[in-house]
């Protein structure tokens, strides 16, 4: 146990530079919110849903970091900062790491429908602050997802996703080739919430853009079949 303990330390030393000790990483509330995570999954794999629920709520209060019970977390994860939310069908492989402000969030709460309702994080993934991972979706091995990203479809194995809805990016081969990229893309492709608004205003424009066009065709299509109706004269009208 106490190997594993300092294999766990040291992987979260190799992801983040502040730390100067094992010691001082001991503080992370993402630490501690996965340490009560374990007590509180074990106690609901046993149906002692209420203490699950208790150790989850202590486990927020004290770290800012909401981890149902129910979620299923592999080995190594590291969340940087707080602020987090994994739901009760979330499931979390190997070496992952999620910053701040993330949600692994479910769809359709309101239909009463059991089952797969959270996403499914696969092995050596980054989820950048920020991003929201929503549905019963796979975000495939080491894929990167850039921050205040909004995921609703599979992510594939590798992939680089920014934007609002999330999209696939190319990246520099040397970007792509580092051992780990903080927040999930390069400085140059981040989204943070400083360029937010500026992405929603230009996917608004796009579709904007796109009703014109539509309508510009089924006006020509209309001018090409017969004369438009401002051409008929007045009293073919009557």
């Amino acid at each position: 146990m106490l190997r594993n303990l300092v294999d766990y330390l040291d992987s979260v030393k190799a992801r983040d530079p502040a730390p100067r000790s094992r010691w001082e990483v001991m503080l992370y509330p993402g630490v501690w919110a996965l340490g009560l995570h374990r007590v509180a999954h074990r106690l609901f794999n046993v149906r002692l849903y209420f203490l699950a629920r208790a150790v989850n709520h202590f486990s927020r209060f004290l770290t800012a970091i909401d981890i149902h019970p129910g979620a299923q977390i592999g080995r190594r994860f590291f969340i940087d900062h707080g602020f987090t939310v994994i739901g009760e069908t979330a499931e979390i492989g190997d070496d992952v790491t999620i910053y701040q402000c993330v949600t692994l969030g479910g769809t359709d709460p309101a239909n009463g429908i059991a089952g797969k309702r959270h996403p499914t994080i696969s092995n050596g993934a980054i989820i950048g602050s920020g991003a929201q991972v929503l549905g019963p979706i796979i975000v495939g091995p080491r894929a990167r997802v850039g921050a205040n990203a909004v995921v609703t479809r599979d992510v594939p194995e590798g992939a680089v996703m920014v934007g609002i809805p999330a999209r696939q990016t190319l990246i520099g081969a040397e970007e792509y080739q580092r051992h780990f990229v903080p927040y999930g893309t390069p400085c140059a492709d981040m989204f943070d919430p400083a360029t937010q608004k500026l992405e929603l205003m230009q996917c608004e424009l796009e579709q904007m853009r796109k009703r014109i066009a539509e309508l510009m065709e089924e006006r020509s299509k209309k001018t090409k079949g017969g004369r438009h109706e401002d051409d008929v004269p007045t009293r073919d009208r009557a």
